[in-house]
């Protein structure tokens, strides 16, 4: 890819790739959270007709190749260009639908907290997770979502955002990007690959159940890819690791994703999925919950049920502040 083909991607599509979302549209632009920073009003205009951006924080814009070079803090033209391919090879146009009054950014207001709250503890516990594992791990977010109040668990990622979750949300508040757990001292030469925060969660107890007394949960660093789109990003990472074990979904996308590591790391990686053979990921493992359960039709309908409620939970259930 040259410098004009990279030009003629669109702004907007390539920070759909990388885990953003338009707060609104006024006129021609679309304005987003700046990619840049945690902010609760948007301060990043795209100008959809130009393709060009500007960041009001900043003081700067301009086109792709600008806003790779912030992003990445590099000056070296062929690692940009390799960059935004990677992050944006086949992106595909995305159309926008908003209100016509301003519509709010979602997630304001945000308050980081210590994980205490007891419906999110019985939320981990429910499904087999480590309550206090989970503590040294996770934060308990208070946000603003339209005007509404919620709480759920925070999973923090190298860039400053966070996975959320509570029993009915599952997002992020962005950027998007990994999570990188390093251990003190010493570099080490093992890294373990997942692909959610539940799944590191799930092996973190899991280790601590079978090995109470020497659970060696220091002895390797850990790579969670929070979304198969974020392998490119892992890559970058993993490239120090002489070890690399890939514990991901027994799916199609986990299949993907380790064979995409495989043919960088090959030599050096290995799949451990086996390990839990017959149970779509670690935490199905965990909660002793096989394939053939996670295919009933009437689990599958409450699954949709609970998506379309994920952002409202009912008062009953105690989410919904």
């Amino acid at each position: 890819m040259n410098i004009q083909e990279a030009k003629q991607i669109r702004i907007a599509d390539y920070l759909q790739s990388l885990g953003y979302s338009p707060v609104k549209q006024q006129g021609g632009s679309l304005w987003y959270k700046s990619p840049f920073r945690q902010e609760t009003e948007a301060s990043f205009k795209v100008n959809i007709n130009r393709n060009l951006w500007f960041d009001y924080g900043l003081g700067k814009g301009g086109s792709i190749i600008a806003l790779a070079q912030e992003l990445y803090s590099s000056n070296h033209l062929p690692y940009l260009l390799r960059k935004i391919v990677e992050q944006a090879p086949h992106v595909r146009p995305v159309s926008f639908s908003f209100r016509q009054q301003p519509s709010e950014p979602c997630f304001q207001q945000l308050e980081v907290r210590e994980l205490t709250h007891p419906a999110l503890l019985r939320y981990l516990q429910e499904r087999g997770i480590d309550t206090a594992l989970a503590k040294s791990e996770c934060k308990e977010l208070h946000f603003n979502n339209n005007g509404k109040p919620y709480f759920a668990i925070g999973f923090p990622n190298v860039a400053g955002g966070y996975e959320v979750r509570n029993e009915f949300f599952k997002g992020c508040i962005a950027p998007k990007d990994i999570s990188h757990i390093r251990q003190q001292g010493e570099p080490r030469e093992k890294c373990l690959v997942f692909e959610g925060m539940t799944d590191y969660l799930s092996f973190l107890t899991l280790r601590m159940r079978n090995c109470p007394t020497m659970p060696n949960l220091d002895r390797q660093d850990y790579v969670i890819l929070n979304s198969v789109a974020n392998i490119s990003k892992a890559i970058d990472v993993l490239h120090g690791y002489e070890r690399i074990h890939c514990l991901l979904d027994n799916d199609e996308a986990g299949t993907r994703a380790y064979q995409e590591l495989r043919k960088e790391f090959a030599g050096r990686i290995r799949d451990f999925s086996h390990n839990y053979h017959g149970y779509k990921d670690l935490n199905d493992y965990l909660c002793g919950k096989p394939l053939s359960q996670s295919a009933e039709p009437m689990k599958q309908e409450r699954q949709v049920q609970s998506a379309k409620r994920m952002m409202q939970p009912p008062k009953k259930r105690g989410l919904k502040m």
